[in-house]
């Protein structure tokens, strides 16, 4: 089949571009606002983009019902700092309450059950379940194209200051990962999880 992104005429029940960028890895987003109040939500447009220096991003599309933008970046814009933590098999529950529409300021790591723990170069907590950190400090923030003004698209790009790893992910002087089982996102409500690997050495 082909089909014009534009036109959206697919003729599926469901637009199929998420399930085709995948696996995506979840950005689960720690902030503070001015108050001092902690934001954790997650987002599947996000990954890593360069590595000197180390840079993430991720993509807080749309609104909350009671403010024009979403909570994350307009506490990453505020405060100027955010923390990634990583989202793993045991956590996919856990992550999946963060997602919900909350008010603004409302707490969604306490209302998760989970814990924060302070960071050591940036205000807002991380997830001590959580066995891997990235604090980060904000870089920029762009603005993306958007078919509804209601809804806007941006880009929130931050460079890492800071990384934690939980020591037993540490086997031989390298990052077992696999061990973690971090969890990605595909189409729909769909998800994967990492619990398996393997190796290819570049040609040449």
């Amino acid at each position: 089949m082909f089909y014009e992104s534009s036109r959206n005429d697919h003729g599926l029940k469901v637009d199929p571009f998420k399930a085709l960028v995948v696996p995506r890895p979840i950005g689960w987003i720690t902030t503070l606002d001015g108050q001092g109040r902690i934001n954790l939500a997650p987002f599947s447009f996000f990954n890593a983009i360069a590595e000197d220096p180390q840079m993430v991003a991720f993509a807080p599309a749309g609104r909350k019902a009671d403010r024009p933008i979403k909570d994350s970046r307009a506490n990453a814009e505020e405060m100027g700092e955010f923390v990634c933590n990583l989202a793993t098999w045991d956590l996919r529950e856990a992550m999946n309450a963060t997602s919900a529409n909350l008010p603004a300021g409302a707490d969604e790591m306490k209302a998760a059950g989970l814990t924060p723990v302070p960071s050591r170069l940036v205000r807002p907590p991380r997830v001590a379940e959580s066995p891997v950190h990235l604090e980060c400090k904000l870089w920029q923030v762009i603005d993306l194209p958007t078919l509804d003004k209601g809804e806007p698209n941006c880009l929130v790009i931050g460079q890492v200051v800071g990384i934690h790893i939980a020591d037993h992910l540490i086997k031989d002087r390298r990052v077992d990962i696999v061990a973690a089982k971090p969890i990605a996102r595909l189409g729909y409500s769909e998800y994967a999880v990492v619990d398996a690997k393997f190796s290819m050495r570049r040609p040449g």
